[in-house]
């Protein structure tokens, strides 16, 4: 379940749901406070998992159906739930909304939300400060960017979206943890922007 560490968080993940979705905690290791990313799936398990790493609140990467049915379990079990306002209404229900730029401090941990348009409206990133770990939810995969064939999706969008908020922003040693499947870097990634614009998803 531990994913990564280094001196200041740990990330916990767990792969849920039938469309195997990643569902990361991030603790700040100095006050023990969490987040989880994405309530998708299996909410015994999440909760427990919210319960044992002391998980203060919920955030959603974006509101598609598989990362959002455990969202009223944990909302019942007392955590708010965030989410960008172009996806709210795709969410059964939620508490906060998530603006660009937005600081959510985790402990002494600071997670800044980054508008990441194009698989939905209101798909977002989630880095974490002074470490190298870029949370992308369904923006970016090894290989390419995420589908963007679903209602709501623009291909066009999705590639100006990783070009303009990510590529050009974090070097290429910057860690990310997608929504689903094996982690990748903004290195491995970005040299392959053009095949992806060439081939059209």
């Amino acid at each position: 379940m531990l994913h990564y560490e280094d001196s200041l968080v740990e990330v916990h993940r767990v792969v849920v749901g039938p469309m195997d979705n990643n569902v990361h905690v991030i603790r700040c290791k100095e006050t023990g406070e969490a987040v989880l990313v994405d309530a998708a799936n299996e909410h015994e398990r999440l909760l427990e998992m919210c319960r044992e790493l002391g998980v203060r609140q919920v955030v959603e990467t974006h509101g598609h159906w598989d990362h959002i049915q455990a969202v009223p379990a944990v909302r019942d079990a007392g955590f708010s739930v965030s989410v960008s306002a172009e996806d709210a209404g795709m969410l059964p229900s939620y508490d906060l909304l998530l603006e660009d730029g937005a600081i959510l401090e985790v402990g002494r941990l600071r997670l800044e939300t980054i508008a990441n348009p194009g698989h939905t409206p209101g798909s977002v990133s989630f880095y974490l400060h002074d470490t190298p770990l870029l949370f992308s939810g369904d923006t970016l995969f090894p290989g390419g960017p995420g589908n963007t064939s679903f209602e709501g999706g623009d291909f066009d969008t999705i590639i100006r979206s990783i070009e303009e908020r990510l590529f050009r922003r974090f070097g290429p040693e910057t860690l990310v943890l997608p929504g689903h499947g094996a982690d990748t870097t903004i290195g491995s990634e970005s040299p392959h922007l053009q095949e992806w614009v060439d081939r059209g998803w």
